[in-house]
């Protein structure tokens, strides 16, 4: 049995070591010199202009939750799809159960307008 996972409990002694060396050696080894221009935040290479404690909408956060509900859809479709044959009537009907609740899901989030994009 070990040997089947011998060579993945390498391979992340490897990764892990490689990241400790990287970490340490760039603080142990890097120049720290540090000056006005250097202590300002950075975002995308501009200058940041908007206001500090500015609250984001809601809006943006629950299209952003939704983002990642439907799309981790996709994450438990697929693999159903691919065993289809093999898990019958029992697989399908979990299948449409769980449709059913996002197209629930999907009709709530439609009426409350959350999928309307205001400028």
């Amino acid at each position: 049995m070990l040997e089947l996972y011998l060579p993945m409990f390498l391979m992340f002694a490897v990764a892990l070591g490689l990241c400790c060396v990287f970490f340490f050696g760039g603080q142990l080894l890097g120049e720290k010199k540090p000056s006005p221009g250097k202590l300002q935040p950075f975002e995308c290479g501009n200058d940041s202009d908007g206001a500090q404690n500015m609250k984001m909408s809601v809006k943006f956060y629950l299209t952003a939750i939704l983002f990642v509900v439907f799309d981790i859809e996709v994450v438990f479709i697929y693999p159903w799809a691919t065993l289809f044959k093999g898990l019958g009537w029992v697989g399908f009907a979990t299948m449409l159960t769980f449709i059913g609740a996002l197209i629930v899901a999907l009709a709530y989030v439609w009426k409350k307008g959350a999928l309307e994009w205001e400028n």
